[in-house]
């Protein structure tokens, strides 16, 4: 834990200049009530310009002197807890951690001050930079020092454990009072996150807890950067550089020189919104953590992938899944079942218990109908084999939810009663639309023969009608499909949908102005193209992306609604659900993800140290 070398623990103080006597006559004075001494000592201490020879030699006292530290002392006790130990010389650091190690084994009182000092280190320093009147306060991004200066803050907590067992427990609440702002710079944020990660290697009883922190706050990032938010800001960046490469070009006096070439956005590695920039820095620590933790030597760890499934599946459960549309946070469970398919059907499997359980909440139950959907069309590291035994167990819930409501006084198209049924429907459809040409591939006699034993023409045309009530992106394509290979024809029930009166509601933007019911499950497809651009060359790989020309083959003959062009019904394919002004259900306890970034947040240059093992 700590190397102290036999020539630094030998070697005498050097002589410096000091007043007063030892702490320990100090200590002994102040006890008799001769309060001078003490009031020196700590003028000394807090001094700017203390040497490390003065440091040193206090600290040598101080550590001679533990048992009389009692709380009476608290003062004193503070200012050298507060002392600049970390950006000193070597033999400042070892000898201030040795006096921690003292401090500890001899007054376990000061543990929650010397944990809330170290943790205070955990994000860069800051600099105070004097401009006439005005002190601008920023964090040192450029600092060389600040991985070593971290390694010996991990060095002093494992210190104290040993001295002090209950460490942990006493950590967590310090750990989530100190977690920065969430519009800090995104630098504070990601060494932050990299540094309570670390902890949990060390202290694996807290990596539940500090999961749990970390994604409570990422979900606020996530759902003030919108996807709409997010594309307008790096369009507007990609206007801006091509009109600062126009004038560039129109100034440029020399003929012989090629004009500047602009770099679209999207090759650039930093984010434009700067609520986005910090999500991406913070999701690729997660995602290193991730692979840190399950992969040794270049070795896959089943058990600790394992153990490390089951505690985001209680944060997905928690946090995630009750929080409505989130476009980013979610793709923490899409890179760790990429690990191992057994992952991935334990993910599935989780989900498709949320979605038959009546006891869940509609709500939720519809959002695991959404991630199920999702995650069948969009991940590639999910074998067909998979998707056939999924699309049997929701083909086989929604035949028997049929059988049961068929017969029923509520067999009528309606999404209060039958909002997980439609989720249910609108999984498999959207399903479908991605993996049919899989479905198909090889034997196309066989392939047929599975999807018309799926039965679609019976849940296209139950009294419960989910053609209605699904998004009309989805249903647009589904009904291109099954009218190409002859399963079912669709077009009949949409024109009849069509023409019956469409509800409206009023608009959740406030006002009278009623909108279009254009997404009555107030549905979203949770793994819809990843926008940040770090994160994106993690998942890119594992992705199923829509292929244009699908959406060319199966473009269909008629439009779904009333005035609208085939064109306008595939915004969900390129990473876009359709926006309803209207908000239905929204998921109990969700975030208000209008919340905006304002737009004065400046995002802190990469930091690149943060890709190493944890």
């Amino acid at each position: 834990m700590m190397a102290e070398s036999s020539d630094f623990l030998n070697s005498p103080p050097k002589k410096t200049v000091r007043f007063g006597g030892t702490v320990t006559e100090v200590l002994s004075k102040y006890s008799q009530g001769n309060k001078e001494d003490l009031e020196l000592l700590k003028h000394q201490l807090t001094d700017p310009e203390i040497k490390d020879g003065q440091i040193i030699n206090w600290l040598r006292e101080l550590r001679i002197s533990v048992t009389y530290l009692t709380i009476d002392y608290e003062q004193l006790v503070n200012i050298v807890l507060k002392l600049p130990w970390l950006s000193r010389s070597r033999e400042v650091v070892e000898e201030y951690l040795a006096f921690l190690g003292n401090l500890m084994s001899a007054q376990t009182v000061y543990l929650r001050p010397c944990l809330n000092m170290i943790v205070s280190h955990f994000v860069p320093a800051r600099v105070v930079i004097t401009e006439g009147d005005l002190q601008i306060s920023d964090s040192e991004d450029e600092d060389e020092d600040i991985v070593p200066r971290f390694n010996t803050c991990h060095r002093a907590l494992q210190l104290i454990a040993q001295f002090v067992p209950s460490t942990p427990r006493f950590l967590m609440p310090i750990l989530v009072e100190r977690f920065p702002y969430i519009k800090k710079s995104s630098r504070v944020m990601e060494c932050y996150i990299h540094n309570i990660l670390r902890v949990t290697v060390y202290f694996p009883m807290l990596r539940l807890e500090v999961l749990e922190l970390i994604i409570e706050k990422l979900l606020k990032v996530d759902v003030s950067a919108s996807r709409h938010d997010i594309e307008d800001a790096e369009e507007a960046a990609w206007t801006a550089d091509k009109e600062n490469a126009a004038e560039e070009t129109l100034f440029n006096m020399d003929e012989d020189e090629d004009p500047p070439q602009v770099v679209p956005n999207t090759l650039n590695e930093t984010m434009a919104l700067p609520a986005a920039e910090r999500l991406d820095l913070c999701m690729s620590v997660i995602f290193a953590y991730f692979k840190d933790i399950c992969f040794n030597n270049g070795g896959f760890d089943l058990n600790k992938a394992k153990d490390l499934y089951k505690d985001l599946i209680v944060v997905f459960d928690k946090l995630i899944l009750p929080t409505h549309a989130c476009c980013h946070v979610q793709f923490t469970m899409f890179y760790i079942c990429s690990f191992k398919l057994g992952l991935a059907e334990a993910f599935l499997e989780h989900l498709w218990k949320k979605l038959q359980n009546p006891n869940n909440p509609p709500i939720i139950r519809q959002t695991a109908a959404s991630y199920i959907g999702s995650l069948l069309a969009r991940a590639k590291f999910i074998p067909l084999v998979t998707v056939k035994a999924c699309l049997d167990l929701l083909v086989n819930w929604i035949h028997g939810y049929i059988d049961n409501q068929d017969a029923g006084s509520r067999a009528f198209c309606d999404l209060t009663f039958h909002g997980p049924f439609y989720a249910a429907c609108q999984a498999v459809f959207y399903t479908l639309i991605f993996r049919h040409k899989q479905l198909l591939d090889g034997s196309m006699r066989k392939g047929l023969a599975y999807l018309q034993g799926l039965n679609f023409e019976r849940i296209v045309m139950c009294q419960l009608n989910p053609l209605k009530l699904c998004l009309p992106s989805v249903v647009n394509f589904f009904a291109a499909i099954t009218r190409k290979y002859q399963l079912v024809f669709c077009y009949t029930i949409i024109e009849r949908n069509n023409r019956q009166m469409i509800p409206v509601v009023r608009s959740s933007t406030g006002g009278e102005a009623p909108q279009t019911f254009t997404n009555p499950l107030d549905s979203f497809f949770p793994f819809d193209p990843c926008l940040l651009k770090r994160c994106k060359i993690l998942i890119d790989p594992l992705y199923q992306q829509w292929e244009e020309s699908n959406a060319e083959e199966m473009k269909p003959q008629k439009p779904i609604k009333p005035g609208a062009t085939p064109d306008d019904e595939d915004d969900f394919l390129k990473g876009e659900t359709p926006q309803n002004g209207a908000l239905i259900g929204v998921t109990p306890g969700s975030y208000e993800y209008y919340q905006k970034s304002p737009a004065s947040s400046v995002g802190s240059p990469p930091c690149k140290f943060l890709q190493r093992p944890f």
